[in-house]
């Protein structure tokens, strides 16, 4: 018993001193190639062996034919041990080499195309992940495009919505000055009817960009949406009468929210607003509310005749109104944007789709 522990010692101490030599040589080439790396293990491990089984027979004094056996067979362990290391190392390198540069194509604005045939796990796991962050980007970079097409669109018709009536103001004014209008008080309560516009939209650029800049402040209280929709529907009746559209708003379930009773009424403002507009003559635009799995679903459907498909994922796009008309009651196309804003800040949803002779805009917004 005592020898073998002897022998063990002497293993030990031999593999120990070869272990710790390779670790040296291990941290001065740790920024070297995976083959280098993997060459020094493989040659750590034959020289390990090899120290013990050195110091061993040099306690046992073996003869020196037997030392040369034992020699003889570890110097071909090591050479077949190094053979394998450069081949796996090699194999890596190169897949690495892909891993790479698939890497770089997607990181100058091209899509990640995951090599074949990945050596190892951890390799093939971190394709796996380079492809989804490559999707992300892509996703990324489509909504930046999508974003700054519709503020350049938004630009454009802001920029002509605010040039029509300044234009007109201006030319009212000066006939007053010029004392050719033959109707002044005409002209004065057209021009405060276009200042009052001016001033909705202005209204509206500063609503989106709070809510865009993230400094959209709530005040949530508890409320009863059958209360909300009421005073929404009494706020747009005029309006409603005026287009000869008829409102329905006997489906709404007396269901308690948590929200910003300022802000939601602007979101049923617009929404009820923007289906008013676009219903003809003798329609009609419901409001209904109710609760779901999902929370407190609030829709407002109107007779517009629907919404192309290809417009229904851009209907919420700052800039979007469905029109190329430029000139009043098309709008800037901030009022749906507003909309999906103050709902997102109110950690819900606003949602729209086609129904049977027009569109239906849903709001889902979290149970109190």
């Amino acid at each position: 018993m005592k020898d073998v522990l002897l022998i063990a010692l002497f293993a030990f101490l031999g593999a120990a001193a070869a272990g710790l030599l390779g670790a040296a040589v291990l941290r001065l080439l740790r920024h070297r190639s995976l083959v280098v790396s993997l060459s020094v293990v493989a040659g750590v491990a034959v020289t390990a062996m090899l120290a013990g089984t050195l110091t061993v027979a040099w306690a046992m004094f073996l003869s020196s034919h037997d030392l040369y056996v034992v020699t003889t067979v570890v110097a071909m362990a090591a050479l077949v041990s190094l053979a394998t290391a450069v081949l796996l190392g090699r194999w890596v390198a190169a897949h690495s080499r892909e891993l790479t540069l698939a890497t770089r194509s997607f990181g100058d604005g091209g899509t990640f195309a995951t090599p074949a045939g990945q050596p190892t796990a951890e390799l093939a796991e971190l394709a796996r992940e380079l492809a989804a962050t490559s999707a992300k980007l892509d996703s990324s970079r489509e909504r930046e495009r999508a974003l700054e097409a519709s503020r350049r669109e938004l630009v454009a018709w802001i920029s002509h919505d605010l040039r029509t009536p300044l234009a007109g103001m201006r030319a009212m004014a000066e006939a007053l000055e010029d004392g050719m209008a033959a109707d002044s008080g005409r002209y004065l309560r057209q021009i405060r009817t276009e200042v009052e516009r001016m001033n909705g939209m202005v209204g509206d650029l500063f609503e989106l960009s709070r809510i865009q800049a993230g400094s959209l402040t709530l005040a949530p209280a508890r409320i009863s949406l059958y209360d909300l929709v009421g005073d929404a529907l009494a706020g747009v009746d005029p309006l409603a009468r005026e287009h000869g559209v008829r409102l329905i708003g006997d489906r709404i379930d007396e269901v308690p929210v948590e929200v910003d009773g300022k802000e939601m009424s602007r979101v049923l403002g617009n929404l009820l607003i923007n289906a008013i507009r676009r219903t003809p003559p003798d329609g009609t635009v419901a409001v209904a509310a109710h609760r779901s799995d999902g929370g407190v679903v609030l829709s407002v459907t109107d007779s517009c005749g629907g919404i192309p498909e290809e417009d229904l994922p851009r209907v919420f796009d700052t800039g979007w109104r469905g029109s190329h008309a430029r000139t009043p009651p098309a709008g800037a196309g901030l009022g749906l944007a507003i909309v999906r804003g103050i709902v997102e800040a109110h950690a819900g949803r606003a949602e729209v789709r086609n129904v049977q002779g027009g569109c239906c805009f849903s709001v889902t917004l979290p149970t109190a």
